[in-house]
């Protein structure tokens, strides 16, 4: 049976269509994260803390095969969202009317399609005459009419940008994990080259929005002569990679200013074939947004170890400080910690301390003697875990003594323990803190909100060769085994038609992780005989629906695990055609060291970790900072657990997937993984309003009007279904309970 889909708008009322511009600013959302500067903000309050309680479902939409990640986009009056196996579909706003789909070669998930990807970005000329939505699959950046939802033929090769442009050593293809930035007249990129050893260097790159026309590069991995060459190996840039921007992208629009926050270098867990500080990995970047000139940067973790990467937006606020009246950056990252900055000079607002750390015990590994710690204002997380912050509430008693046990001979120094060979001890972890999606503001009032999750890591490093399997993590109980993302999440990708190599792209960005780059074995089993041993039909079962700690991959669609299966088969055989082994094909994923380069003593790996349900809830909260005092307002756990028992109260879930939005109604509202909707007062935290929805949320809701209404249009998928009695729009339909799937509800009248 096919997954059905359906987007939900909450509204006050329902009104007719229209094309033409009749709002007034703000009434659109017509930017990923709600704007440029990416503060799930909308100056909209018609729904607000005194009537919230009465929103009701206004349209529902069904979309259709394949789960997303996508948040929609709302101009004027048409809503962009993921449906029908990937297309990009345009709906009417205020009645869920289908006006046209444009479907991708491929389908959804991996090999094409929209339905992996986090959104889209919206441009049109000062005439209005031009309007494109601009949206990558396939490893291309696709323009698309707006209004016709026709490919733009003028735009790159007839409609697309090959996303290898302006990246060197770019893999087959490029994946793209992030929708850029749209400025003026050009889009903005990042990228996501891979996590492997000698990865492709993740360089940012502006294209002309009307032509797709290449106008600037950054080298992430500065080349001779540009600044922070000296803090890599020579000739880093030829053969080191990441330092990719897979989160999201913030500008000044005023100012002409981008804001990136940039990821660790790979391999992110053991560094000893980059000694040094390896600028510009894990940095708040600013740039021209114009030119691609070098601004500032602050980077906040030396030489990562920890994959404590950036991902969520950079905020921009206004504040009271010292007396006067200041424009900001903050950027919250997978540490904990949230640093403040003045957003043009790059000084920060409060001291930030370097502090002596611990020296890694594993050869050949080089360690930054000192880390950056934020005096002000205090960490959103929790960045160390005593033996009294075990948690046992669903331990077995064997497994209470295991983790007792476990923990107390665990190396555990703190926030910068470096990984090492023994258990080592990460918190937030290595899929803890802030990630995309994650960061939030009311900017005219100086308070930014963070999403983060307490999401512990017990790394143990071993050589390349050996397996991980130890070092597993995920090993939360089935009974309580929750959605989410992170590491072990599909990141879709696309390519040339040959099986093998998608099957290969494919597996790099989804298995590998677990499974290692030579299929024996990471923090997961061993897969290179999986379809010998365990036969395709079976293999296919367990990528489709998840097998005990493995979670099921819903996005990728059939073709792609056909080409996953193939790979895997075929991994040790000559591919018909090409002459190429298949141990060589293995190879590309992590290949040698250039001959005039000395490599480490062994590629040192280890597992993720991820151990979720061992430390006390909550395992998720929402904190709101008023930077004004550099002091937290309030935290709230984010979400709840049912498997915790019945409760009133929010407990914080494990591994949240979706946003929040923040409304001038002094509302932040979210749906959490367990199919509630939530409305908190922006002041205090408090809910003043849940209740049951379909299904558990995904990405970033849309807050937007429409002749004099207001709606807030959610994406949902999994779950429970809707609930019993749950009221529908006219004409809509509830999907069946336990059917997971896009779930478009709107909180009727």
């Amino acid at each position: 049976m096919k997954a059905n889909a359906i987007l939900i708008a909450f509204g006050l009322s329902i009104f007719s269509a229209g094309t033409e511009s009749t709002q007034k600013q703000g009434a659109s959302w017509k930017d990923y994260l709600g704007g440029p500067e990416s503060a799930h903000y909308s100056p909209l309050k018609q729904i607000n803390v005194s009537n919230v309680n009465k929103i009701e479902p206004a349209w529902t939409y069904p979309a259709g095969e394949a789960p997303s990640t996508f948040c929609p986009l709302v101009v004027d009056n048409i809503a962009y969202v993921a449906a029908k196996g990937g297309a990009l579909v345009a709906l009417d706003a205020t009645t869920g009317n289908e006006l046209w789909v444009h479907s991708f070669a491929g389908g959804g998930g991996v090999r094409g399609g929209i339905a992996g990807q986090r959104g889209a970005n919206y441009w049109e000329s000062q005439d209005r005459t031009d309007r494109r939505i601009l949206v990558t699959s396939g490893g291309y950046l696709w323009a698309i009419d707006a209004l016709t939802g026709k490919t733009v033929d003028s735009f790159a090769d007839h409609g697309k940008l090959d996303l290898k442009i302006g990246i060197e050593r770019a893999p087959i293809p490029l994946v793209s994990r992030t929708p850029g930035r749209v400025f003026e007249n050009l889009i903005i990129l990042g990228s996501f080259p891979g996590e492997g050893y000698l990865a492709p260097p993740g360089d940012l790159r502006a294209f002309d929005v009307r032509t797709g026309k290449l106008l600037w590069v950054f080298h992430t991995i500065p080349h001779p002569g540009e600044l922070g060459n000296e803090t890599w190996p020579k000739d880093a840039y030829k053969y080191l990679g990441g330092v990719d921007v897979w989160g999201e992208i913030t500008v000044d629009e005023k100012r002409g200013i981008a804001y990136f926050p940039v990821s660790s270098a790979k391999y992110e867990l053991y560094g000893g074939d980059r000694p040094g500080n390896n600028l510009f990995a894990d940095c708040l970047l600013a740039l021209d947004a114009r030119t691609g000139k070098y601004l500032w940067h602050f980077q906040t973790v030396h030489h990562d170890l920890w994959d404590y990467d950036p991902a969520a937006a950079p905020q921009l606020a206004t504040l009271k400080h010292d007396g006067q009246t200041v424009d900001i950056v903050a950027l919250a990252s997978k540490n904990g910690f949230l640093y403040v900055f003045d957003r043009v000079t790059g000084q920060p607002l409060w001291p930030i301390e370097e502090r002596t750390v611990p020296k890694s015990e594993v050869p050949g590994e080089w360690t930054s003697p000192t880390q950056p710690f934020p005096t002000v204002p205090p960490p959103f997380a929790r960045q160390k875990m005593t033996e009294k912050d075990l948690y046992f509430g669903f331990m077995t008693p064997e497994e209470k003594t295991h983790w007792t046990e476990r923990f107390a001979k665990a190396q555990n120094k703190g926030l910068f323990t470096p990984p090492g060979l023994t258990d080592t001890i990460s918190i937030p972890g290595v899929n803890g803190g802030a990630f995309y999606w994650n960061s939030g503001a009311d900017a005219e009032h100086g308070i930014v909100f963070v999403e983060s999750k307490d999401f512990p890591s017990i790394l143990k490093v071993v050589k390349a060769g050996e397996s991980t399997a130890e070092n597993t993590g995920g090993t939360i109980p089935s009974r309580i085994q929750p959605g989410g993302r992170g590491h072990g999440g599909f990141f879709g990708a696309g390519g040339p038609p040959m099986a093998l190599r998608f099957g290969r792209t494919i597996y790099e960005g989804s298995c590998q992780a677990c499974h290692g780059p030579d299929l024996k074995g990471d923090r997961g089993p061993e897969v290179d005989d999986a379809v010998k041993r365990l036969g395709a039909d079976s293999v296919r079962n367990i990528i489709k629906n998840g097998k005990g700690a493995m979670p099921a991959f819903p996005t990728m669609n059939a073709d792609a695990i056909t080409d996953v299966i193939e790979f895997l088969d075929k991994s040790d055989q000559t591919p018909p055609g090409t002459g190429v082994p298949g141990n060589m094909l293995m190879e590309r994923l992590e290949p040698d060291y250039p001959p005039w380069v000395t490599p480490p003593p062994s590629r040192y790996k280890t597992g993720y970790g991820q151990e979720g349900y061992i430390i006390t809830p909550p395992w998720s909260t929402i904190t709101a900072y008023d930077l004004n005092t550099g002091k937290i307002m309030w935290q709230m756990p984010y979400g709840d657990t049912p498997q915790a028992g019945p409760s009133d109260k929010l407990r914080g879930n494990v591994t949240p997937r979706s946003g929040f939005v923040v409304t001038a109604g002094g509302l932040v509202l979210f749906a959490d993984n367990q199919s509630k909707l939530y409305a908190l007062d922006e002041k205090t935290g408090k809910v003043v309003y849940s209740r049951d929805v379909p299904n558990g949320a995904v990405g970033v809701p849309a807050v937007y009007e429409v002749k004099g209404r207001e709606y807030i249009l959610f994406s949902l998928v999994g779950g429970p279904g809707f609930p019993t009695g749950a009221r529908m729009a006219p004409g809509g339909t509830s999907p069946p309970p336990g059917q997971k799937c896009f779930v478009a509800f709107a909180l009727q009248q």
